[in-house]
C-alpha cells in the first residue's frame, strides 16, 4: 500500500508538472513586433530570423544587438530606437533562439552567434555602426576581422559569464523535468529578479511591459533551447577579450553602467586600459545604462558619433 502511495504521488507530481507546463505555454501570448519600424526576415542556415528596420536609407546604418538572457529581444532598445532612427537606418534583429527568430534545438555557441552576425552583416547592412550589449559584444569583437564594421559600440562587454557545465544544458533540454525548471527560471518573478539585480540601477525605472514581454518571449516553442546553452557556459567566448580588443582594427568604444555587478566597472576600466580604449561611464546604472537612461545614453552618442546630430529629448 505504501509502495502504490509513493508512486501515485510520484505520477501526480509529474503529471502536474507536465499539465503546468502545457497551461504555460498557453498563457504565453503571440510574440508581437517590439519595435517601430519595417519588420522583416532574414533566413540563415535554414533558421527563419527576424529583424525591424527604422529611418532613412540614406543614412548611415546602425546594428543594434541584444544581449543574452531569459527572454532576451530587440525590445532591449525600445527605449532608444525611435531617437536612433531620426538620424541612422536602424537594424533591430533578434538572434537565433530569441525574440520572434526561430528557435530550433540547436546547441548555441558564441561560434554560431558570430557567423551569424559575419554573414547577417555581409547580406543586410552596409558598414554599420554596432551597439552590442553584454556577452553579444563579445560575439561581435570576434566577428569584426572578417566584418565591416564602421565601429564597435560595446555596452557592458565580457567574453564569459559561467563556468562551462553541459550537464546544465542536457538537464535544461528534457521534455519534463528540464521544461519545469526552465518555467522557474523564467517566471515574472525570477525575470523581474534580473532586472532589478543586474539590469537597473533604480528598480522603479522597470516598465511591466518590459517584465511582460520578457515572459512572454521566454514561453514561446523552443524558448528553452538558447538559454540552456547560456547557462551551460556555451556561449562562453574562447578567446581573452583584451587581447582580442588590443588587436582589433575596428574604431571601439566601451559603455559602462557605474554600479554594474554582474560585469563589474573595474572590467571595463582594466579593458579600456589593455586595449587603449575610450570608456565611457553612466552613473546610477547598472548592465543596461541604455534602457535605463536613455537620454544619456543618446547624448553620449551625439558626441562619439559626429556623423550624426542625434535629437535627445524626454
Amino acid at each position: 500500500m505504501k509502495a502504490r502511495t509513493i508512486l501515485g504521488a510520484a505520477l501526480g507530481t509529474v503529471g502536474g508538472a507536465v499539465l503546468g507546463n502545457r497551461l504555460l505555454e498557453r498563457r504565453a501570448s503571440d510574440l508581437e513586433s517590439p519595435l517601430p519600424g519595417i519588420e522583416r526576415t532574414y533566413r540563415w542556415r535554414g533558421i527563419e530570423t527576424t529583424y525591424t528596420v527604422a529611418g532613412d536609407p540614406n543614412d548611415p546604418d546602425m546594428l543594434l544587438l541584444h544581449g543574452i538572457y531569459t527572454g532576451a529581444s530587440s525590445h532591449e532598445f525600445e527605449p532608444i530606437v525611435e531617437r536612433l532612427a531620426e538620424d541612422y537606418h536602424v537594424y533591430a534583429v533578434d538572434l537565433p533562439g530569441f525574440g520572434r527568430s526561430e528557435r530550433p534545438p540547436l546547441v548555441y555557441s558564441a561560434t554560431l552567434y558570430a557567423e551569424f552576425l559575419r554573414d547577417f552583416t555581409a547580406d543586410v547592412t552596409d558598414e554599420p555602426i554596432v551597439l552590442a550589449s553584454s556577452l553579444t559584444g563579445a560575439f561581435a569583437v570576434d566577428s569584426a576581422d572578417e566584418t565591416e564594421f564602421e565601429r564597435l559600440v560595446l555596452i557592458c562587454p565580457t567574453a564569459k559569464t559561467t563556468d562551462e557545465r553541459p550537464w546544465v544544458r542536457t538537464l535544461l533540454r528534457t521534455p519534463i523535468v528540464g521544461t519545469t525548471l526552465y518555467n522557474l527560471l523564467a517566471s515574472k518573478p525570477s525575470i523581474r529578479y534580473f532586472y532589478d539585480r543586474d539590469g537597473y540601477y533604480d528598480s522603479d525605472r522597470i516598465d511591466p511591459d518590459e517584465v511582460t514581454y520578457a515572459w512572454d518571449s521566454a514561453h514561446q516553442p523552443g524558448a528553452r533551447y538558447a538559454p540552456a546553452s547560456f547557462a551551460a557556459g556555451s556561449l562562453n567566448a574562447d578567446f581573452d577579450l583584451a587581447t582580442e580588443l588590443a588587436a582589433l582594427e575596428t574604431p571601439t568604444t566601451l559603455v559602462w553602467g557605474r554600479d554594474a555587478e554582474l560585469v563589474p566597472l573595474r572590467d571595463g576600466r582594466d579593458l579600456a586600459e589593455a586595449a587603449d580604449l575610450d570608456l565611457v561611464v553612466i552613473d546610477y546604472a547598472t548592465q543596461l545604462p541604455h534602457a535605463e537612461h536613455p537620454d544619456k545614453f543618446v547624448e553620449y552618442l551625439r558626441a562619439e558619433l559626429p556623423r550624426a546630430d542625434i535629437g535627445t529629448g524626454d
